[in-house]
């Protein structure tokens, strides 16, 4: 509370107290140093009134007097297993209320989606007479974006966020694929994020179980986003990446179109976009081809037609091409099956899956690089991984071997304009390269290359 007791000395207050003529419980400390205004959580009222009674709804509405002072702001913690209404219970919002400021949230927010440890700050306007009102809450539930919810009059509550400004730092990063592109990835500083990008975009073209070896090198530009406050906030657009395969360089470039359409683009202006991509799934490796083999289940030799990548249950599947959806069942031995259909003489099909995504049934519409599915092991299989077939004109073909148009080519001004981005964007690589940004892969201590194997994949 805010009131004449407060302007007066420390030892003047004490010897009030001392002397009966109010109760310790009744002395809300402030701290005016405390970042923000903000007071510490030391406040504990001496009983807990029933959240929701008439009496207090009354009282916390303000009807029995006028504003006292200025707001009291009170800071609490999400605790494991709790809910936002918890809170507002453990900080004495009146129920009714608490339900309305929380329903006003979900215009703009899933309240399910708080986490422990999230901090909310309960406000509160001191009224004459020693009661209280609740006027609202708000927390940033990420470092981009603030979340306030204000009492509106006598009609509810209302929801407002705010977006904080954040500036796009260019950072280049480079390595030397020792062992795994995830690992050289890692020890360069690159984010995980970045590294998935790089792979789903470099996966029309390369086979990342076969086609790296040791020695091949990676080039990266990446935005990472950082607010006024210097707080990074995660990371922006993947720029550009160059993969070095065998001394020959692959680089591609991020480029908006005049049409708005943003795409990746190697040096001449060509989409590295295919009708398929090579590897639907990330960071999995290859433990079948397609071709005869001993099947390890049936015990005798039988042409497998499809590719397998082993991966954890739950890794995510994605849609090699854009199409419909033809099937999404299980199917005897496939176990959970979905099959696609990209155009009147290729689909894809994918096996084994743990489960279904959302929203996918026969007749639904995916995207290249929508998720499908999850890893599992359903149907004849010996553990999780995902069984991927290609089909031409209704029979299982080698992926490797179907011949895959290329996207759009640029032309004409839309390639002069390209030109001068790539430019702007390869100046930009250098001038991130030459500062403290840069992150280098350290090298090995022994001179000698580690080889690629089935236990240790590339």
């Amino acid at each position: 509370m805010r009131s004449r007791l407060s302007r007066l000395p420390t030892l003047a207050l004490l010897a009030i107290i001392t002397a009966g003529a109010l109760t310790p419980a009744t002395v809300v400390a402030r701290n005016t140093d405390a970042p923000n205004g903000r007071a510490p959580n030391t406040y504990k009222p001496a009983v807990k009134p029933n959240p929701g009674t008439e009496s207090e709804a009354k009282d916390d509405a303000g009807n029995d007097g006028q504003a006292a002072g200025p707001v009291d702001r009170r800071t609490l913690s999400i605790g494991r297993g709790d809910t936002l209404m918890d809170l507002l219970a453990t900080a004495n919002v009146p129920t009714n209320d608490a339900h309305d400021a929380v329903a006003a949230l979900r215009d703009i927010y899933n309240p399910r989606h708080i986490q422990a440890g999230q901090h909310v700050t309960v406000l509160f306007e001191p009224r004459r007479g020693g009661t209280r009102k609740f006027v609202g809450f708000e927390f940033a539930p990420d470092p981009l974006r603030s979340v306030s919810i204000a009492r509106k009059g006598d009609a509810g509550f209302t929801s407002s966020q705010t977006e904080k400004p954040v500036t796009r730092k260019p950072v280049a990063a480079q390595g030397v694929i020792r062992s795994s592109l995830f690992e050289a990835g890692a020890q360069a500083g690159v984010p995980i994020s970045v590294m998935m990008a790089f792979i789903q975009n470099f996966s029309y073209d390369v086979d990342f179980q076969r086609d790296l070896q040791p020695g091949d090198r990676f080039e990266i530009l990446y935005e990472k986003l950082v607010t006024a406050e210097g707080t990074q906030a995660g990371e922006g657009e993947l720029l550009y990446a160059s993969l070095t395969l065998s001394g020959d360089d692959m680089p591609i470039y991020r480029f908006k179109g005049r049409d708005g359409r943003i795409d990746y683009y190697n040096g001449d202006g060509e989409s590295i976009r295919r009708a398929l991509l090579r590897t639907p799934i990330d960071g999995a490796r290859i433990t079948s081809g397609f071709g005869m083999r001993h099947h390890p289940i049936l015990g005798f030799s039988k042409m497998h037609k499809g590719v397998d990548f082993a991966a954890p249950t739950g890794t995510p599947i994605y849609a090699a091409g854009r199409g419909t959806i033809e099937i999404a069942e299980r199917s005897s031995s496939y176990g959970n099956y979905v099959r696609i259909r990209h155009n009147t003489e290729i689909s894809t099909a994918y096996a084994h899956m743990s489960r279904f995504a959302k929203s996918i049934g026969r007749g639904a519409r995916v995207d290249q690089g929508d998720i499908i599915g999850y890893v599992g092991t359903t149907g004849r299989s010996t553990g999780p991984h995902l069984h991927y077939e290609v089909l031409k004109a209704g029979h299982q073909v080698n992926p490797r071997s179907v011949d895959l148009p290329t996207g759009e080519k640029l032309e004409g001004r839309e390639l002069q304009a390209f030109q001068q981005a790539r430019r702007s964007i390869e100046k930009m690589f250098e001038e991130s390269r030459g500062g403290m940004q840069l992150a280098r892969t350290p090298a090995p201590a022994s001179t000698e290359e580690k080889g690629c194997n089935k236990a240790n994949s590339c």
